[in-house]
């Protein structure tokens, strides 16, 4: 990573830090007032405050992102340290495209979280860019396959986010916390938007995968966990539009399908595979 990258990089880490240090302000003003969103001018303050970081560190990370293209010519895909950039520049600019859409400062400051503990992992990995394996070779392909992943799964986070707090909500009525009717269409609009991307991901994968390795699947750990991400996200379409279900049963089906997001990004650590090298 040249000093260029470094600059993007720690600078994003440092505003996720501070996102989470004004999201935990804005809670506790949160509860003292008692709404869900900010209505006096000290929460309204904090609301543009985290708009304003989150805003920087979707700008700081697509500056990483493009610094390293131009260092190395191709997009983020050939290691851990690169797509977990990507993952934290999907979840952040899907919570900034949320919060203009639903205007709940929680769901989008709170998804910001996980993208600061993607950046806190991927500071303690070799940032040094390495040549590509033949199997990465496609670069067009990839860029493309790694694009739609960072959305869909930054998708999956705000989702994750909305289900955590509709089960919260459901076990205790919070006054401050959004409704539960709220989160629920938050969370059903992202996989709207996740689950076709998701998709997109796994038909990418195989085109790849035959160009690669000459078969479009083989059953690789991370293939797998992909298409067992995807069916948890089919399931749950299934049961809402076709079974009428939503709310708890709807939440805890979305807790355990990021479950299997996160399992599928960290799987080639559980286990070895074609995927060895993300």
């Amino acid at each position: 990573m040249n000093s260029m990258q470094a600059i993007f990089f720690w600078g994003a880490l440092v505003a996720l830090g501070l996102i989470a240090l004004f999201l935990i302000i804005y809670v506790v003003g949160l509860q003292k007032s008692g709404h869900t969103k900010g209505t006096g001018g000290s929460l309204k303050s904090i609301e543009q405050i985290l708009l304003g970081m989150m805003v920087l560190v979707v700008t700081l990370l697509t500056g990483v992102i493009a610094a390293r293209w131009i260092e190395t010519g191709h997009g983020p895909f050939s290691s851990m340290f690169e797509f977990s950039i990507a993952f934290a520049w999907g979840i952040v600019i899907l919570g900034i495209l949320y919060w203009f859409r639903y205007r709940i400062m929680l769901v989008s400051g709170a998804s910001s979280v996980i993208a600061l503990a993607l950046l806190v992992y991927a500071s303690q990995l070799s940032s040094q860019a390495a040549e590509l394996v033949p199997a990465l070779q496609q670069s067009f392909l990839l860029s493309t396959h790694v694009a739609a992943a960072a959305i869909s799964y930054g998708a999956f986070a705000i989702g994750f986010i909305a289900a955590i707090l509709i089960l919260w909500q459901r076990r205790k009525t919070i006054s401050w916390l959004p409704s539960p009717e709220t989160l629920d269409r938050i969370s059903y609009h992202t996989v709207i938007i996740g689950f076709p991307l998701l998709t997109l991901v796994i038909i990418l994968g195989a085109i790849w995968a035959e160009q690669s390795w000459g078969r479009y699947w083989s059953w690789d750990p991370k293939e797998s966990a992909a298409l067992v991400t995807w069916l948890f996200y089919a399931g749950y379409l299934h049961t809402r539009i076709l079974k009428g279900w939503q709310g708890t049963r709807s939440a805890v089906l979305l807790v355990i399908a990021f479950t299997a997001v996160i399992f599928t990004f960290f799987g080639n650590y559980i286990f070895q595979g074609l995927h060895a090298y993300s």
